[in-house]
């Protein structure tokens, strides 16, 4: 999710924090006010920040989450699910996606495109 789509959707962003910590989930920090921020990665060579939207802790665990709706720009949503995926295997953490009903179709084809399909939807 882009930063203006973050400041449009915060009202999601914050159900899906919720449903987050309904199922044990701790130590919450998300890109959103409110919340403490999760870290930054800068791309080499350009001005681009990539910050996942959602991060948090369960049995000891660290776990990526990234929020998936209709957007226009497809191509910094794919950069950015290849990137956080591959961060995450490094490290031995997590990485899932979260969407909402009318959004699956969306992040289905987006997935098939980067060949992540093994990668677990949450759906809310």
């Amino acid at each position: 999710m882009t930063k203006t789509e973050k400041k449009e959707n915060q009202a999601f962003i914050e159900k899906s924090i919720n449903h987050l910590e309904a199922t044990g989930f701790e130590n919450i920090k998300a890109d959103i006010e409110g919340f403490i921020s999760p870290k930054s990665y800068l791309k080499k060579g350009s001005e681009i920040k990539i910050t996942p939207d959602i991060v948090a802790e369960k049995n000891g665990r660290k776990y990526f989450f990234d929020i998936s709706l209709k957007s226009q720009k497809t191509n910094f949503l794919k950069t950015k699910w290849l990137f956080l995926d591959t961060i995450s295997r490094l490290k031995s953490h997590r990485f899932q996606i979260i969407t909402t009903r009318g959004h699956y179709k969306f992040t289905d084809n987006l997935l098939k495109d980067l060949n992540l399909t093994s990668r677990k939807t949450i759906r809310i």
